[in-house]
C-alpha cells in the first residue's frame, strides 16, 4: 500500500511541475483549478489498476464515482478558463507574494500554487486511494451504498449549480445582477456544497475497508478549504465589492448548507 500511495505521489508530482513549468511560459496559473479533480482522477485510476487486495465492487465504486465527478468538473473549469482567461484571485495572491516578499512569479507560484495544491489534492484525495485497499471480505454494506448515494447526490448537486450559474452569466439581462433562483436560492455555495457531499460520500464508501477509514482527513481538509479558506470567503469578498444587491442575498440565503431563504 506505502509503495503504491508512492508512486502515485511521484506521479502526480511529476504533472504537477510539467504544468508548473507550462505556466510560467504563459504567465497564467489559473488553469491549475481544472487539473484539481483532474488530478484526483488520476490518483483514483492508478491505484485501482496497482492494488491487488481490495474487493472489485468497492474499487470500481471508488473509481468510477471519483472519475464521474472529477471529468465533469475539470471538462466545466478548463471550458471556462479558455473562455475568461485569468482568474484576478491569482494575480491578487502571487502579486502580494511579490511585493512583500519579493518572490518572483515562478518561485511564487511553484510554492505557494502548484506544490501547495499538489499536497492538498493528494490529501482529499486519499478517501479514493486508501478505500481501495483491504481484506477481500469486506463486501460493500450499507454504509457503503448510503455512501454511494450521498456521492451521486453530491454530484448531481453540483452539475445543477454550475449549469443555472453558466445560464446566468451567458444572460445579457443578468449583468451586476445576483443569482437567487434555482438552487441558489437556497444555498449562496451550492457548488461547494456539492462537491464536499460527494467527497463525505466517498469517504463512507471507502470506510468500510480497513485502511479507507483513516482517509477521513481528505473530506474533513476539503469540507474546511471551501468553507473557511479559498472558498467562500475569497469569492463572497469579491462580489461584495461588484454586486451592490449581494448584501441583501447573503443575509436571506444559507451560506453553505441548503435552507429556505428567510424573509
Amino acid at each position: 500500500m506505502a509503495v503504491i500511495l508512492t508512486i502515485n505521489f511521484l506521479v502526480l508530482l511529476a504533472v504537477i511541475l510539467l504544468l508548473w513549468r507550462y505556466a510560467v511560459r504563459i504567465q497564467d496559473v489559473s488553469f491549475i483549478d481544472a487539473f484539481w479533480p483532474f488530478g484526483m482522477v488520476i490518483m483514483a485510476v492508478m491505484t485501482y489498476f496497482q492494488a491487488s487486495d481490495g474487493i472489485a465492487e468497492r474499487k470500481l465504486a471508488l473509481a468510477g464515482l471519483t472519475a464521474l465527478w472529477g471529468m465533469r468538473l475539470a471538462i466545466h473549469l478548463y471550458t471556462r478558463w479558455r473562455e475568461h482567461g485569468i482568474d484576478a484571485r491569482y494575480v491578487a495572491i502571487l502579486g502580494r507574494l511579490e511585493k512583500k516578499k519579493g518572490l518572483s512569479f515562478a518561485k511564487a507560484s511553484l510554492i505557494h500554487v502548484f506544490l501547495f495544491q499538489a499536497v492538498l489534492l493528494f490529501i482529499v484525495c486519499l478517501p479514493a486511494q486508501l478505500g481501495q485497499f483491504g481484506p477481500q471480505a469486506a463486501q460493500i454494506g450499507l454504509i457503503g451504498w448510503i455512501g454511494i448515494a450521498l456521492a451521486v447526490a453530491g454530484i448531481a448537486f453540483e452539475t445543477i449549480g454550475d449549469a443555472q450559474l453558466t445560464r446566468f452569466r451567458e444572460d445579457p439581462t443578468s449583468k451586476g445582477k445576483v443569482l437567487d433562483t434555482g438552487l441558489w436560492r437556497y444555498t449562496r455555495h451550492p457548488n461547494y456544497f456539492g462537491d464536499v457531499l460527494t467527497w463525505w460520500g466517498i469517504w463512507l464508501v471507502a470506510a468500510e475497508s480497513g485502511p479507507g477509514r483513516w482517509a477521513i482527513i481528505g473530506p474533513i481538509v476539503i469540507t474546511y478549504l471551501l468553507t473557511r479558506v479559498s472558498g467562500v470567503p475569497m469569492l463572497e469578498h469579491g462580489l461584495k465589492k461588484r454586486r451592490p444587491d449581494y448584501e441583501d442575498y447573503v443575509r436571506r440565503t444559507s451560506s453553505f448548507f441548503p435552507w429556505p431563504p428567510k424573509r
